[in-house]
């Protein structure tokens, strides 16, 4: 066993979207720094990132309904909305940005013009989709939505989910041809392509077994080789722990005191996948509709095409499960071994509270394959279970945390970013809406860390993300002129017809 020491200035964590676009900028704001990047699997963006993990929806609230909530008054509140969608932005223009300057190439590998609609069914929730529609349509950012509850409109909108359907309940939907389909895992691999030609060192089947500080004040990493069982110790000033589920496990040993208190509650996700190409070309688009009551967020049923190694693909789902897994390729152990003396009572009181929550989960797991096909009928009523398969998803880690508002052992859904005081140490934790807003996250992990060199980004973050520092809702002009760029830079323009 080997224990040589090696120096490097930046240490990446985990070879998924987050790790890669932190990577990708910081190359581009600080060109002369020398990053690491260690990877447990044997290539990039093959846990949570990986276009079979996740929806791909490019998340820019135009379909999500749990996105905006209504009010006791009745009135809606479409803040969430606004600000993911803002988020989304910022991620087209420094995609944009990288393929203009031939950074990444072929756009239409991971990137896809796609509708995106949301459809509900019964009187309760047409006069919920409609108060939305009327909310979301007189605001810039989703300029082009349209709305509509006549069968016949919505046979030309989405003819296999009207196909044969016999329910007289009234149904409704609205529909916005701006949307997109992302593979995150062809983003990820093109951007550490791209890395790697700027000398970007990326070390995959390499496990990081410890993290702590040293004297000197320089993070020191543990990390063993999967391939030889060498253990080498890794330096560096500054450390992004983005390994996905196995995040939390990391921040834990790196002992900052922001990591106290904190744990993790795994959920899995399963998918169907059509294998009836006449079936799959039935279908153009993403068809998002509500949770069930007690449902967690991410199990928001959804009917999406999806653009995968350039082939149409159908998926439905997602079905939620639960294993004790941080991660796809995790241990049965992680749930237990990431419950400490600090964060125990936080445990304790999240399993108290999520009790409902639990016991859906469980519900999820135990349902037959014909259990399945039957909430898939709601979408499309006729529906053969030979044509599916099912398909497992990735893991992700609900971060639960004590908050003020909400008291102890509280379970968030979202993104959180964990910096240590000194900005020296970040980590990732969280799930959806992730990958879809990773420039946005990772600007605020450079934003919290390197927080002396901001003055000296300016101009080249307002390069790479010409509406950085303003709100487009607020500049239509600039909202209206960075939509036309990215959508001719990426290639958005090209109308894909529905083959009926």
């Amino acid at each position: 066993m080997s224990n040589s020491e090696k120096k490097t200035d930046i240490i990446l964590i985990g070879a998924g979207i987050m790790s890669a676009t932190l990577g990708t900028l910081l190359k581009e704001l600080l060109p002369d720094r020398k990053i690491t990047v260690f990877e447990k699997l044997a290539k990039a963006g093959e846990e949570s990132s990986n276009e079979w993990n996740n929806a791909g929806t490019g998340h820019a609230a135009l379909c999500e309904l749990n996105y905006t909530v209504e009010k006791p008054d009745g009135s809606l509140d479409i803040s969430k909305a606004i600000r993911i969608n803002e988020q989304f932005q910022i991620s087209m223009q420094f995609w944009s940005y990288l393929v203009q300057n031939k950074l990444i190439q072929n756009p239409q590998d991971f990137i896809m013009p796609l509708p995106h609609m949301s459809m509900v069914q019964g009187e309760k929730n047409v006069a919920f989709l409609k108060k939305r529609f009327e909310a979301l349509s007189s605001n810039p950012l989703f300029k082009g939505m349209e709305f509509s509850d006549a069968p016949e409109k919505l046979k030309e909108w989405m003819p296999l989910v009207m196909k044969d359907r016999t329910s007289k309940e009234p149904i409704a939907a609205t529909k916005i041809d701006s949307g997109t389909d992302v593979n995150f895992g062809a983003l990820t691999r093109m951007l550490f392509d791209h890395l790697q030609s700027k000398d970007v060192n990326i070390h995959y089947k390499h496990c990081v077994q410890d993290v702590k500080k040293n004297s000197e004040g320089l993070w020191e990493l543990k990390i063993k080789n999967l391939d030889s069982g060498n253990v080498e110790t890794h330096t560096a000033k500054f450390v992004f722990i983005g390994a996905g589920g196995g995040s939390l496990h990391l921040l834990q040993k790196s002992g900052i005191p922001e990591g106290k208190h904190i744990g993790g509650f795994p959920v899995s996700g399963i998918f169907m996948v059509c294998n009836n190409p006449e079936i799959v070309a039935q279908h153009h688009a993403k068809v998002y509709g509500k949770a069930k009551v007690g449902a967690p967020p991410m199990s928001v049923p959804h009917l999406d095409t999806r653009f995968i190694d350039n082939k149409k693909s159908l998926l439905f789902g997602p079905f939620a499960g639960f294993s004790p897994k941080f991660l796809k390729t995790g241990s049965n152990m992680d749930l237990l071994s990431s419950v400490k003396t600090d964060n125990l009572f936080t445990m304790i009181s999240a399993g108290a509270k999520n009790l409902g929550l639990t016991k859906y989960l469980i519900g999820q797991v135990m349902l037959s394959k014909e259990q399945r096909m039957e909430e898939l009928r709601e979408f499309i009523p006729n529906a053969k279970a030979e044509d599916w398969d099912l398909i497992v998803a990735g893991q992700r880690v609900q971060v639960i945390k004590d908050t003020e508002d909400r008291g102890k052992g509280t379970l968030q859904f979202g993104t959180e970013v964990i910096t240590s005081a000194d900005g020296s140490i970040a980590a990732l934790l969280g799930a959806s809406p992730g990958a879809s807003t990773a420039v946005h996250v990772m600007l605020e992990v450079i934003t919290k860390c390197f927080p002396e060199y901001m003055m000296e980004f300016d101009s080249k973050l307002k390069e790479m993300i010409p509406s950085y520092g303003l709100s487009l809702m607020e500049n239509p002009e600039l909202l209206t002129k960075v939509k036309t760029s990215a959508t001719q830079i990426l290639g958005l323009n090209e109308k894909n017809p529905v083959h009926s």
